[in-house]
């Protein structure tokens, strides 16, 4: 009988795959969600199955407000708040109700390959600019900005995906006087702000707002399971309301009620502080375990050790194609996402994502031999 796969991930047996960019399962909390689901059915309230307010429940919205506010250490408002289906489906509807086949969005080189899927989607014109240690660099932004009108300019400002930078507060500054000047949106894809293992990162994006342009986009996918296809659009009621009064959610109601009641359970419950609190330190010990071993094995790539999220973003200086070694790589049974995936130019072809996300200490080392192999 053939295997059934139940994941979007499957990874043959045997292999250490540094490709993959989610929690293993063993570390995903169903002990936790059982117990917030039987809070949330002794309830008896039947509405939770039923079409939900199209911006989302009142009451997960207060929750989820007050469980932002802490970690945010600021005030989040409800009202601010759109509960969304994650970050991919917030991007969809965005590129939806925002742009038209044809129009221009900026994006960091690297970017988030998936997102760039989605902006091709929908026949958008892509346009890269250059990050560095602390983010976008702003005059090459604004040199971009002179020869092209973005629809809006989408960042991942926190512990950036691939490359694990993390935006300065003062180019945030900058970022939305230059939307206010240019007269775009800023699409700011903030899945990895909680996860924080030594460095604290500025304020997400929506306290920067002085002009009711940026889109703040969170997910529980990262903080605590992907399968709930959750998450949130931060950002002010105006911006909120093309969300609310479309056909997508006038017909449909609002975005996974049933799943967000459950999850508000789950932080009523205090669950959900305890879980980010074992995920980072979980993984703060990968961390350091992971980026020990590759100093140690293979000194030939060179990085920076992430202060949080998911990846090691690497390179080798001596412009070598790693295509190449991954052919090389997939013979001893380990892998990576090659640079050019992250590319919306053809290029950083000298880089590689490797993800301490998937695997524990023990296999994290083993993989990171496996790989030193690929560089004799």
């Amino acid at each position: 009988m053939a295997k059934v796969q139940v994941a979007q991930t499957s990874v043959p047996e045997g292999w250490i795959d540094f490709a993959i960019g989610q929690p293993h399962v063993d570390i995903l909390p169903l002990e936790q969600m059982t117990q917030a689901a039987e809070h949330r059915f002794k309830q008896g309230d039947r509405n939770i199955l039923q079409y939900g307010m199209q911006q989302g429940s009142t009451n997960f919205r207060a929750t989820l407000s007050q469980f932002l506010s802490k970690k945010y250490s600021l005030a989040v408002d409800p009202d601010h708040l759109l509960i969304t289906a994650g970050i991919s489906q917030a991007l969809d509807q965005i590129c939806s109700l925002h742009t038209k086949p044809g129009d221009t969005v900026i994006v960091e080189e690297p970017s988030y390959f998936l997102a760039l899927r989605i902006f091709a989607d929908h026949k958008l014109k892509i346009v890269g600019t250059p990050i560095d240690e602390n983010g976008l660099i702003m005059e090459a932004l604004e040199e971009r900005l002179d020869k092209h009108r973005p629809i809006f300019v989408y960042s991942i400002p926190t512990f950036h995906n691939p490359a694990g930078f993390t935006l300065s507060g003062d180019r945030r500054e900058k970022l939305v006087r230059l939307s206010e000047k240019h007269d775009f949106l800023i699409v700011a894809d903030e899945v990895y702000q909680l996860l924080a293992y030594t460095d604290t990162p500025p304020s997400p994006m929506a306290y920067y707002d002085t002009s009711k342009r940026v889109l703040s986009l969170g997910s529980f996918s990262k903080i605590l399971a992907p399968g709930l296809r959750l998450g949130w659009i931060h950002a002010d009621p105006s911006l909120l309301e093309p969300f609310i009064v479309c056909g997508h959610l006038d017909s449909g109601g609002g975005l996974n009620p049933f799943v967000s009641s459950i999850v508000n359970s789950v932080i009523e419950l205090g669950m959900l502080e305890e879980y980010l609190n074992f995920l980072k330190t979980t993984y703060r010990e990968r961390v350091v375990a992971m980026c020990g071993a590759l100093r140690k094995h293979i000194p030939a790539l060179t990085f920076t050790e992430p202060g949080g999220g998911y990846f090691i973003w690497s390179y080798l200086s001596d412009g070598t194609d790693v295509e190449g070694l991954l052919v090389k790589a997939k013979k001893h049974r380990v892998g990576f996402q090659p640079g050019i995936k992250f590319s919306s130019m053809d290029g950083l072809r000298n880089y590689l994502r490797l993800s301490f996300a998937f695997y524990g200490v023990e296999d994290l080392l083993k993989g990171v031999e496996r790989l030193s192999r690929v560089f004799i």
